[in-house]
């Protein structure tokens, strides 16, 4: 049991990401299949739609319970919501690129690339948010 306590502790952070970032793509599965395949959108307004929703969700988690983010100034606040949002901005078009080229050129089932560009997503949002966004700064 101390093993897995001490396990837990050292890896706290990544811990916590797993299980926040396969919540944050539960939220988009189930919103992408709800639009696509039960409301009928086309897959690019299913992926834009659950795409906002999971990055709110994700932004809400990882601010509070994966990297602990002190900030409290406003400025401090406003450049870690913008480069939250650049990442996943960045990462979501390249997502979107997997998806499309899945669905469109491939011919195969959006579902499926939905879920695979999904696994690319929350790796690099990781590296992201760890190396720049929720970094910690001495100065604030």
């Amino acid at each position: 049991m101390l093993k897995l306590k001490s396990l837990w502790t050292k890896y706290e952070s990544v811990w916590l990401y797993i299980i926040f970032g396969v919540l944050t793509t539960i939220v988009n599965i189930i919103v992408f299949f709800v639009l696509y395949n039960l409301l009928h959108t086309s897959h690019t307004i299913a992926y834009v739609v659950a795409w906002f929703w999971a990055v709110l969700f994700a932004y809400l988690t990882n601010r509070v319970w994966v990297f602990h983010s002190n900030n409290s100034s406003a400025l401090a606040i406003i450049r870690e919501i913008w480069q939250f949002y650049l990442a996943r901005l960045l990462t979501g078009i390249i997502g979107y690129f997997i998806l499309s080229f899945g669905v469109d050129l491939l011919q195969q089932d959006a579902n499926i690339w939905n879920i695979l560009q999904n696994i690319f997503v929350i790796v690099s949002n990781f590296v992201l948010s760890k190396l720049i966004i929720f970094k910690k700064r001495s100065h604030e």
